[in-house]
């Protein structure tokens, strides 16, 4: 890969810490006034953190075919996002519980059944509360997930675009249809289609198999999605991120590759897991406490990094890669044993 290209992926990265820092604001400012407004908060809003969280499925649109490209089948599919997603969920959840309920925030707490939802990663798919409010995020991912292991072993990726271009017209269904059943909506993420779609066209470009030329009607179809369907500013934040994935190919998104930046985007998803409701904790017990709201945002900050930090390094990187590697070791052993017998 050429240094340009390292330098785009570094971008990535930052644009990922960009999107954690934003939403994280968000949930320390006006989510928490919003959930507790008898507490003292911060006097400022950020309403605009729910906007971020588009930027991070738009990342996933261009960063799915990181994985893609290179599996095999779809085992290797499912068990590279199990180890990418779930060890560091499995301890931030625990950990988000044990916090809860050690600090007395019952108001956070949820019940027994949806729990042991919560282990699986589907409570979403089951009308069930997410122990963390921010974990939201990952029922749209999973779905996401399934419908490109699908597209990927049913259509395959040659001739992508016009099957994001049906994906895009199943959506104007959703819209004219109101009642269409809500697991059908989740399981094919008609709610935010065009920004996954965003992200994948802007990786084939990068990755030299298309032009912007050819990808400019799946654009406009996405937008256009955008604009029938939502309100204008989501339709606004719809094309800053086209714009902004175009700069980023073009190589004019070098000045945010900041080092803090990178790092943040590096812990994101670790960080992302354990920011709420520990921070709103924390935020909570110094409000209690009579401290200013000031104290307990910088310290809710200080904790999430920290705790983020500690999970990336001590078990998403290494478990992942223990579950990757164990993984590869069996595929290597399987084809041992299938060699002799082809012989």
């Amino acid at each position: 890969m050429s240094g340009a290209s390292r330098t785009r992926l570094t971008e990535l990265d930052a644009l990922r810490g960009i999107g954690a820092l934003c939403v994280l604001v968000f949930h320390y400012s006006t989510r928490f006034h919003e959930l507790f407004p008898q507490a003292s908060h911060v006097p400022f809003s950020f309403p605009g953190g729910n906007y971020r969280v588009l930027l991070f499925f738009t990342i996933s649109g261009f960063a799915i075919f990181f994985t893609l490209d290179r599996i095999r089948s779809v085992a290797d599919f499912v068990v590279n996002r199990f180890a990418r997603l779930y060890p560091a969920y499995l301890v931030a959840m625990l950990l988000t519980l044990s916090i809860e309920y050690v600090a007395h925030a019952w108001q956070l707490l949820v019940g027994p059944a949806a729990i042991l939802a919560n282990l699986t990663m589907l409570q979403g798919f089951a009308f069930l509360p997410e122990v963390d409010g921010a974990y939201w995020t990952l029922t749209v991912e999973i779905a996401f997930y399934f419908c490109m292991i699908a597209l990927w072993k049913f259509a395959g990726l040659r001739r992508l675009e016009p099957v994001l271009a049906a994906w895009l017209a199943l959506r104007w269904l959703y819209w004219a249809w109101p009642d269409m059943p809500e697991r059908i909506i989740m399981l094919f993420v008609l709610r935010y289609t065009p920004f996954f779609v965003i992200g994948m066209l802007s990786y084939r470009v990068w990755n030299g198999q298309r032009t912007w030329r050819q990808q400019a009607p799946y654009a406009a179809m996405a937008l256009l999605s955008i604009a029938t369907m939502e309100t204008w500013d989501v339709t606004v934040v719809g094309w800053l991120l086209l714009a902004t994935f175009a700069a980023l190919i073009a190589g004019r998104l070098r000045f945010i590759a900041l080092r803090p930046l990178v790092w943040l985007g590096g812990i994101s998803y670790s960080f992302y897991l354990i920011h709420q409701h520990v921070g709103f904790v924390i935020m909570l017990n110094v409000a209690k406490a009579g401290y200013s709201p000031w104290l307990g945002f910088f310290a809710a900050f200080a904790v999430a990094l920290l705790l983020g930090t500690l999970i990336n390094r001590l078990v998403e990187q290494p478990a992942g890669g223990a579950i990757l590697n164990w993984w590869k070791r069996r595929q290597a052993q399987r084809a041992t044993l299938v060699a002799p017998a082809q012989a």
